[in-house]
């Protein structure tokens, strides 16, 4: 656990598995998540011996939440930086939501760094309905109460059987959130404007060269299978996977399948 400051913003991160390897592999959070978020999946990148590197971005939980909105340029040249401070050279990246576009901007701006690329629940571009989901999650932002924020947008990112089966822990997610500092709101508000202001880019997707794995949940509401089909048709050579029976969060309700479609890939991209 450590930080890193770039341009004075102070950037929360964490090594773990073989800090010596050279085979690294970096997770970019979803917008609501911090590092933890990949505690279920990491675990067979320790086992491949890589290096894992998890870090929060400008304006989420641990790092500093300077005044926006950002741009995902600035998140990809926060990562270099970070990247660049580690001496890490190569890096497979792998990005779940607003985390997955941050990854293909990085992949734009910085293709001789990035190995190989996992997109998972990821958009290019908006439409009415994501755009409506974003403006209600606005205004329940207002409140600044976590635990009614969380309840009232866990249907749009969990699955049904998911939300049925893992009832106790998602109280307990909404318990958490009630004692969460009010600056997690106002980084919340900042990161969504920067998403409805700067995610828009299918017409630049033709220009990541790493390889690309594309997931997707298959009942995702949110950022809906249609999205991660653009993604997947617009970056050249890219492998498309749809997750059946899961919603928006694939690192929580998929871990075990979405561990063996990473380790897969990420290794026949070594």
């Amino acid at each position: 656990m450590a930080y890193f400051s770039h341009q004075g913003v102070n950037l929360y991160y964490e090594i773990k598995g073989n800090p010596h390897s050279d085979k690294v592999v970096a997770f970019f959070n979803g917008v609501m998540a911090n590092t933890n978020s990949w505690n279920l999946v990491i675990d067979i990148f320790r086992k491949l011996d890589f290096k894992i590197l998890c870090h929060d971005f400008r304006g989420q939980l641990q790092s500093d939440k300077p005044d926006g909105p950002y741009t995902f340029d600035l998140h990809a040249e926060d990562a270099k930086a970070l990247f660049d401070y580690l001496e890490m050279d190569q890096v497979h990246i792998v990005g779940t939501s607003y985390g997955s576009e941050v990854g293909m901007r990085f992949a734009m701006l910085y293709p001789e760094t990035v190995a190989s690329l996992a997109v998972i629940d990821g958009v290019s571009e908006l439409d009415e309905v994501l755009k409506s989901f974003i403006y209600n999650w606005e205004c329940l932002l207002e409140l600044e109460d976590g635990e009614k924020f969380f309840k009232a947008m866990a249907p749009s990112i969990y699955g049904n059987r998911f939300m049925e089966e893992n009832a106790d822990m998602l109280e307990e997610r909404a318990q958490a959130l009630k004692k969460v500092d009010p600056s997690y709101f106002r980084g919340q508000k900042i990161l969504y404007e920067t998403f409805k202001n700067d995610v828009t880019m299918t017409d630049r997707l033709h220009t990541i060269q790493a390889p690309t794995l594309v997931v997707c949940g298959q009942d995702d509401l949110l950022k809906r299978p249609k999205f991660s089909q653009i993604i997947a048709d617009h970056i050249p050579h890219s492998e498309y996977y749809l997750l059946p029976d899961c919603g928006h969060v694939a690192i929580f309700e998929k871990p075990e399948e979405l561990k063996t479609l990473l380790a897969g890939f990420i290794i026949k991209n070594l």
